[in-house]
């Protein structure tokens, strides 16, 4: 069985992978079993946590002596995990991001969890939300759990507005004001007086186009049409979203350009978009910070979301014993600590109070209007089948437009030249 797309990313010239074995269900695996799962982040915390679980599963199940967690750097984790499992060294576990859902859901690659949660004690999978879980199923069936849906917020520096003379994003927001061209005008100001960044989109260094959705869905832009089948790069909307984030970076210096690096945690920047999992990074800060929703764009107020899936490989040696260990990995009670990192899908730990336990270094009402209020309205962020091929068919086509004489309109009617033929697939 053949998936397309994740293919392009993960060597050059590959524009195909077999990702799954063809056949039913995994057979029981009998003796000693280790494990190796897949995750793009090497923060101690997380790590530890998840060791933490993994221990507690193993005490449980002797036959298990170990679980490895793999961290694999976010920017080439797809490229990493694709070619793995073409070379026959793929893990037993994933992580999985919203981009490469539809191929991976979609090529077998992925064990059904459904009888497995089903038979899981006490784990209540009634409980999670089908919003949640809709870009995991194929045919009805639950292919990965969401352990990640996460709306992007942003982390506001408030000593370094402060001293620019600037309002903070919640005295815009008490006053009805917190749009894009209050954000662009403050992120400026504060960037001309400190010399550091203004406001800076986690992720994206000129390369993760998709991170850009958080910007132009403000405008009611989107990068295709629901369908998939209509590029949306050469509409009005993205004209528009595109032409504000241009004069954002090249004339209003709000934005750091093409080439330079700036990190909000390390105190580089007045303003970062990106996800709660970010906040420990926060818990020896020495700024004054903040997390409020996403300005108001001109289409009104909005929410994106990140998700992130959990599936066990078809094609691991183990992947019945996965298959439970992920079982394990995401009852209620560990769904209850990884919420600590990553908003669970679990509608009854989604509420300001059970979040707050978890997350002691954010406020219930942070939590609420950017967490809880995010998810209820939020899109998530694009995805499609053939995603790799066409992110690089997107990033290449959009190189031309990260210069000051950028002709926005040509490249963006460009970007749809490139990807037509890619949707129609």
């Amino acid at each position: 069985m053949k998936i397309r797309g994740i293919l392009a990313a993960a060597t050059a010239g590959v524009l195909s992978l077999g990702l799954a074995a063809c056949g039913g269900d995994p057979e029981p695996s009998t003796g000693p079993v280790s494990l190796r799962m897949t995750v793009w982040s090497s923060n101690e915390a997380h790590l530890k946590l998840f060791n933490e679980i993994a221990d507690a599963y193993r005490a449980k199940n002797p036959r298990v002596t170990e679980v490895k967690f793999d961290p694999i750097p976010f920017e080439s984790y797809t490229t990493t995990l694709t070619t793995q499992i073409a070379g026959g060294n793929g893990p037993d576990l994933a992580w999985l991001l919203e981009n490469s859902a539809p191929d991976f859901v979609n090529s077998g690659a992925l064990v059904p969890l459904d009888d497995t949660l089903g038979k899981a004690e006490g784990y209540n999978a009634a409980d999670l939300s089908p919003s949640a879980t809709s870009l995991w199923k194929a045919d009805g069936k639950l292919f990965a759990y969401p352990f990640s849906t996460s709306p992007f917020g942003v982390f506001v520096n408030t000593d370094q507005l402060k001293a620019a003379g600037q309002q903070t994003p919640a005295e815009l927001i008490a006053a009805n004001q917190w749009t894009w061209d209050k954000a662009v005008s403050v992120a400026a100001a504060s960037s001309a007086k400190s010399g550091k960044a203004g406001l800076v989109v986690r992720d994206f260094d000129y390369k993760n186009w998709d991170n850009l959705s958080t910007v132009w869905t403000g405008w009611g832009a989107q990068a295709w049409t629901p369908d998939g089948k209509g590029c949306g790069f050469d509409q009005q909307p993205m004209v528009d979203a595109m032409t504000f984030l241009h004069k954002s970076i090249f004339t209003d210096k709000a934005l750091p350009g093409p080439g330079t690096t700036a990190d909000f945690f390390a105190g580089e920047a007045a303003m970062t978009i990106t996800q709660i999992s970010r906040a420990s990074l926060l818990k020896d800060a020495k700024f004054g910070w903040d997390l409020v929703p996403l300005p108001t764009g001109p289409k009104g107020e909005y929410a994106v979301i990140g998700q992130a899936g959990l599936g066990a490989l078809k094609k691991g040696k183990n992947a019945d014993v996965a298959a439970d260990f992920l079982a394990f990995f995401t009852n209620p009670d560990n769904s209850a600590k990884l919420a600590a990192y990553f908003p669970p899908p679990r509608t009854s730990q989604l509420t300001a109070e059970t979040l707050a336990k978890t997350n002691p270094l954010l406020k219930p009402e942070q939590l609420q209007q950017v967490v809880i209020d995010g998810i209820s309205t939020g899109v998530v962020k694009p995805s499609h089948t053939g995603q790799a091929e066409i992110a690089q068919a997107v990033r290449a086509a959009l190189d031309p437009l990260w210069k000051p004489d950028a002709d926005i309109k040509a490249v963006l009617g460009g970007v749809c030249s490139a990807i037509n033929p890619l949707l129609a697939k």
